[in-house]
């Protein structure tokens, strides 16, 4: 679901200008960037489905801090936090709601594997809707948030160009880079 993040935070940035775009976008992987150290220390892992080679949607993904309802609520609200000093409470509650929304994008292609409590402390029932089960769904679903994030991202800078009467081209550009960006990853994803 990566690209879909990216698309996701695009979306964003269309409603939210005064957001810069590249806060929005580390705001979108903040979970997998703290998943990183902890996959390398052990702490969290990935393992293959059994019968599977483990490629695009075909781990179970334990990540139990990380991208535990509760973890990734404290997460996000972190990083929301760790920019309001800077840009003010509304940005704070944008990045932190952006953070979050990886959480509940994962909850819809994730199998069950994503604890409530992190660590899975009490051994509650693991959530996630599987639409990963379902390659060619999770492929579109990403894909059509890719193409709506640029499509979004477009008409904002497209609209704040014609108004400052400048920066017509730099807002193809970025849109550009967004959507080819987007299908990059969504392909380097999905082949492996």
């Amino acid at each position: 679901m990566i690209a879909g993040h990216f698309g996701f935070a695009a979306i964003v940035k269309s409603r939210e200008p005064r957001v810069p775009l590249w806060s929005l976008m580390l705001a979108t992987v903040w979970l997998d960037i703290v998943f990183i150290p902890l996959f390398l220390a052990g702490i969290e892992k990935l393992e293959p489905i059994p019968g599977l080679r483990g490629g695009y949607g075909q781990n179970i993904i334990y990540a139990d801090y990380t991208h535990s309802l509760i973890g990734a609520l404290v997460l996000s609200a972190a990083f929301g936090l760790m920019f309001g000093w800077r840009w003010g409470k509304r940005c704070a509650f944008v990045l932190g709601f952006v953070s979050f929304s990886h959480w509940l994008l994962d909850l819809v292609v994730h199998r069950h594997d994503m604890p409530v409590l992190p660590g899975n402390w009490g051994n509650l029932p693991r959530l996630g809707f599987g639409l990963w089960q379902v390659k060619t769904g999770s492929i579109l679903a990403e894909l059509l948030l890719v193409i709506l994030g640029t499509w979004c991202y477009w008409r904002a800078a497209r609209a704040a160009s014609l108004a400052a009467h400048k920066g017509h081209s730099r807002a193809i550009v970025t849109a550009l880079l967004i959507l080819l960006g987007g299908v990059a990853v969504l392909v380097l994803d999905v082949t492996g």
